[in-house]
């Protein structure tokens, strides 16, 4: 059981360390060993490199289309509210509370004194641990829940109807050993028990839970927290929450949040893969760099349109372009709140023309709303709709193969179907405006529209996103032995990544191969409690080297074959960023017009 108090660790100082252009192998790479993983517990041990500072800390931020995510503290608590107000009378009496006060005491104290031991003898060995376990029987879904501070339930991720009578008693529990904490002054940030890990994340007056045994770091799951609370303040304000819960302390929030379900189930169905989510950073649409400036400026408004605030092209998930105010930045979780909320199911299968819905951007205003007006401008035919599904379906029957039989819930299916609306979506166009001049924007979209047909632009976008243009394979770069890789371009806050192939096809080895690159991404930014960031990580299992490199200007992380020596590990990771940097124009969103 980890608490914020026990798990707050000295910080390092940052050194200003040149970074060569290019990682050259040895000696930069010859004190990092070979570190095997069994079959039995997956674990990964890397040993202190020449500095675990970091070095990236003078990146230019300037005005640029997304805000840059800086990472936080390890410990992110600082900014929950302590107060828990409420009582649960089963659980929550005085002698209860006492009893339990009392025994997380005796059990935090001996967790504390071995966490102790345990960290001077690393900093005595002078060594870094992640640990990871993949030898699962399948990937059980995470189970995720959100109560209110008075312990009154408000969300799960589990079937409908599945132990509905045990939900109530767990938010209950879950209220009263929080409330300890709090009570001490303290807060429970994870509870260890084996392979599974229960997160929690205090938002006042909300708490949100998870429970994942997928080996995965705290940050991780931590994550998926803070996006679930940034979509649920998409619904319902912060400021809106507050009053509520000031005025009745005991306000059952499921009666504002009905009907809401579809997104949260789909929000927690991307997280699962979704590496843009988990780098803080937007992932666009491959596209011709001509073809997407032409799209782009079409999409700037005119001068009747002055509460416009964004305007956004998606196609199959992903921002084709975005067009923003001038010295206005859009933070990359209000995107993946609004691309989440587009291919909604009510959304992508209303049969109206286009949908014009409130929605608040908790990182631009977290008090207000604004208003998105949501249309889609081509859409695939009924011929190329029954291709693609008739592929994904034979892909979905092999993924089966070989795992474990787990009852489908709500969020497994919401899994497996959000691919299908995504893909079978076609492209949408969203404009968010801080009026509700609804006539004004419908007119301007018509226009617009109807001038991206006239130049061929649309039918060339079209063609793009259908004929799988759009995106690529770590086997067309013809780089010995890469078997994939992410990129994130620190200036631009956006990755590239070429889509899974094999043997990495399987929903089991994506999930497999994500969670690696979390833990290496993790190890990197010491987001879960480790002493100083690292400027490479490497690690090796029996089936692929991941290694993770960050400079001033960019991010690496590589997947490769396990036979690859490290002089041909180094060279990949060059040619690599050899070939972003000659592809930049189409993997990434450049010099968007503003307004």
């Amino acid at each position: 059981m980890t608490s914020a108090r026990s798990q707050t660790t000295p910080s390092s100082p940052a050194h200003n360390l040149v970074i060569p252009p290019v990682l050259h192998s040895p000696p930069s790479l010859s004190n990092l060993n070979d570190h095997q993983f069994n079959a039995g517990n997956l674990s990964v041990t890397t040993p202190g490199l020449e500095s675990s500072a970091s070095s990236v800390t003078n990146l230019d931020l300037n005005d640029g289309i997304l805000v840059h995510e800086v990472d936080p503290e390890v410990d992110t608590t600082h900014s929950e509210d302590t107060t828990a107000v409420g009582q649960i009378d089963d659980v929550a009496d005085e002698e209860s509370r006492k009893n339990l006060r009392d025994h997380l005491r005796r059990t935090l104290s001996v967790q504390r004194e071995k966490s102790d031991s345990k960290r001077k003898t690393e900093e005595l060995l002078e060594i870094s641990s992640v640990s990871l376990d993949t030898t699962l029987e399948g990937y059980r879904p995470r189970e995720y829940f959100v109560l209110t501070d008075a312990g009154k339930p408000v969300f799960a991720s589990r079937p409908d109807g599945q132990d509905i009578e045990n939900l109530s008693s767990i938010m209950g529990i879950v209220q009263a050993l929080l409330s300890v904490f709090l009570d001490d002054g303290d807060k429970l940030r994870c509870i260890n028990a084996g392979r599974l890990r229960i997160t929690f994340l205090l938002r006042s007056p909300l708490y949100y839970v998870c429970a994942s045994s997928w080996g995965e770091p705290e940050s991780v799951t931590r994550s998926h927290l803070e996006y679930l609370h940034l979509q649920i303040l998409s619904i319902v304000t912060a400021s809106q929450l507050r009053r509520i819960f000031e005025r009745r302390t005991n306000f059952d929030l499921r009666r504002l949040l009905d009907g809401s379900e579809p997104f949260l189930f789909s929000l927690l169905g991307r997280m699962e893969l979704d590496l843009a989510m988990a780098t803080s950073s937007l992932n666009c649409l491959q596209l011709d760099q001509g073809l997407r400036a032409r799209v782009a400026e079409a999409l700037v408004p005119t001068s009747k349109m002055k509460d416009t605030l964004y305007i956004i092209l998606v196609a199959r998930g992903q921002v084709i372009t975005l067009v923003r105010p001038k010295k206005h930045s859009i933070h990359p979780a209000d995107i993946h709140i609004l691309v989440n909320t587009v291919y909604s199911p009510s959304i992508v299968n209303s049969p109206a023309s286009a949908s014009w819905i409130p929605v608040c951007l908790p990182k631009f205003n977290p008090a207000g709303f604004v208003n998105a007006y949501i249309t889609f401008l081509h859409r695939p035919d009924a011929d190329q709709k029954y291709h693609h599904r008739t592929k994904r379906e034979s892909n979905e029957s092999a993924d089966t193969t070989g795992t474990s039989h787990v009852a489908e819930n709500s969020q497994a299916a919401t899994l497996r179907h959000t691919p299908r609306l995504i893909e079978d979506s076609g492209i949408g166009l969203v404009c968010i405006s801080g009026g509700g001049e609804f006539e004004t924007v419908r007119v301007w979209c018509d226009i617009v529209t109807q001038k991206l047909n006239d130049d061929g632009s649309l039918d060339a976008l079209a063609r793009a996103v259908e004929s799988g243009k759009t995106s690529y394979f770590a086997s067309q770069l013809g780089i010995p032995g890469l078997r994939h890789f992410v990129y994130k371009s620190r200036s631009h806050v956006q990755i590239t990544l070429p889509a899974f192939e094999e043997p990495y096809d399987t929903l089991d080895a994506k999930r497999r191969i994500v969670t690696l690159y979390q833990t290496v991404h993790d190890a990197i930014h010491a987001k879960s409690g480790q002493t100083g960031n690292l400027k490479l990580q490497y690690i090796r299992t029996e089936k692929e080297i991941v290694m993770g490199w960050i400079t001033q200007p960019f991010e690496l992380y590589v997947v490769l074959s396990p036979r690859l020596p490290k002089a041909a590990v180094i060279n990949a990771a060059n040619a690599v960023t050899r070939w972003v940097k000659k592809q930049e124009g189409q993997l990434f969103l450049r010099d968007a017009p503003v307004f």
